[in-house]
């Protein structure tokens, strides 16, 4: 019987390897057609999805009612599993490098528990060949089987967009490879079970990393001329947002905009592509250009703010600014790769006082990842205010507010625009 037909009839089992934004979503959506094994390594993680909640706060807890999985941190409840989906993170390191260590660490475990027969699929963000090159080479060493021949693999880029409640897993078109005819087939088949739209079966694995990277890529270097236009429209005392709202009438003008691009996505996966284009031998410079004005706006902010203060006639030193939202996007619990913290480090280092809120992030995560302390509520006044992070909380904020929190009229950097037409008397910037 083939592997699909087995997890039908729940004769085999699926193991999600990684329950984070991407594994868990995934580990529940087939935990109501199938029998699934949740594995993860975060033993506190793992009792908060066991009492029926997601700690990423992103699935409802109806989603764990009547569902088929087990969590556990245990390879020999791994072991029961036949079709294997590793979806643990690819970040980067210091030196923006690809740090594949959860990646061949997830890798490892399924090697030690690989069957003959039994199918391993990557979601994991990676460089094109990365899937042949680094890890299936592993799972042969440590389970002794042979690729294509005792087990099968494939490479299903994740889409998952933490926040969203429209494109989701179930509504989104869903790219599937496999090492052959029969894998691609039967790999596509099991992820049908859960993707409504249905699959694109992709020729071969590279191309179905090529295409995920490229996907953020895309939009990292679109953003990137974005934040370029708004630095150079700035210059010229031209609001960047009234701009876009005039270009976006023309029929085929792309809706991007200016901002900071953090997170696990969009700000990390060029990396991984400039990494294999180096040791190609080849200099990517459109990629790595807008890398650079992407990683580089949370210092421009930051400066930006302080010599508005400046300006007022207030020294940077002990002055007291708010920053409002610290997660990497809106309305999300995510602080991975918040380049809402370059802002803070950039006033910081100028001797500025800085008071945080954010009514997403969890404090205690932010003082493990950032040593910063999120405030409870703003405790003005302040010399400056930055909104940050276009939270719902914050969309329908009056300058009436901004002001009762200010000193004089105030200063307001207005990242996302959102306040631009309602602004009227305080010193007013945005990106």
């Amino acid at each position: 019987m083939a592997i699909y037909d087995e997890i039908l009839s729940k004769n085999a089992k699926i193991g999600v390897i990684g329950l984070g934004y991407v594994g868990l979503p995934l580990a529940m959506a087939f935990a109501h057609k199938a029998s699934v094994i949740g594995f993860d390594i975060n033993e506190e993680h793992l009792n908060v999805m066991r009492a029926g909640t997601d700690p990423c706060k992103e699935l409802d807890d109806s989603v764990f009612e009547n569902a088929d999985i087990l969590f556990t941190s245990s390879l020999d409840d791994l072991a029961k599993a036949t079709f294997y989906i590793v979806a643990v993170p690819t970040p980067i390191d210091k030196n923006n490098k690809p740090d594949l260590t959860p990646l061949l660490g997830a890798t490892r475990s399924v090697g030690k528990v690989l069957k003959k027969g039994d199918y391993v699929v990557y979601e994991s963000t990676v460089y094109p060949g990365c899937t042949e090159e680094d890890c299936v080479p592993l799972l042969e060493e440590l389970s002794g089987l042979k690729a294509g021949i005792d087990f099968k693999f494939g490479y299903s880029p994740e889409r998952i967009n933490p926040g969203e409640k429209v494109h989701t897993l179930e509504k989104t078109i869903k790219i599937v490879s496999g090492c052959d005819a029969e894998s691609l087939e039967q790999i596509a088949k099991t992820y049908e079970l859960v993707v409504q739209p249905g699959v694109h079966r992709a020729p071969s694995v590279k191309v179905a990393e090529a295409a995920k990277i490229i996907e953020n890529t895309q939009r990292d270097v679109n953003i990137a001329l974005m934040n370029e236009l708004s630095i150079l429209l700035g210059r010229m005392g031209i609001n960047t947002y009234d701009v876009l709202e005039a270009a976006g009438t023309k029929w085929n003008f792309l809706p991007f905009s200016p901002g900071l691009v953090g997170g696990h996505c969009i700000g990390v996966d060029p990396y991984y592509l400039v990494h294999k284009a180096a040791e190609l031998k080849y200099h990517t410079q459109v990629i790595s250009a807008g890398r650079f004005i992407n990683d580089s706006m949370g210092g421009y902010i930051g400066k930006k703010v302080v010599k508005q203060i400046i300006a007022s006639g207030k020294p940077a030193k002990n002055a007291r600014v708010l920053v409002m939202g610290i997660t990497f996007k809106e309305n999300v619990a995510d602080i991975r790769n918040s380049k809402v913290v370059d802002i803070i480090h950039e006033l910081m280092d100028y001797g500025v006082m800085v008071d945080v809120v954010d009514p997403f992030a969890d404090p205690d995560e932010v003082k493990k990842c950032y040593n910063i302390d999120l405030k409870p509520q703003p405790d003005g006044p302040y010399n400056a205010i930055i909104a940050a992070v276009a939270h719902r909380e914050y969309e329908n904020l009056t300058e009436e507010y901004f002001q009762k929190l200010s000193v004089g009229k105030g200063i307001l950097a207005d990242i996302k625009g959102l306040y631009r037409k309602v602004v009227k008397e305080m010193t007013y910037w945005s990106l």
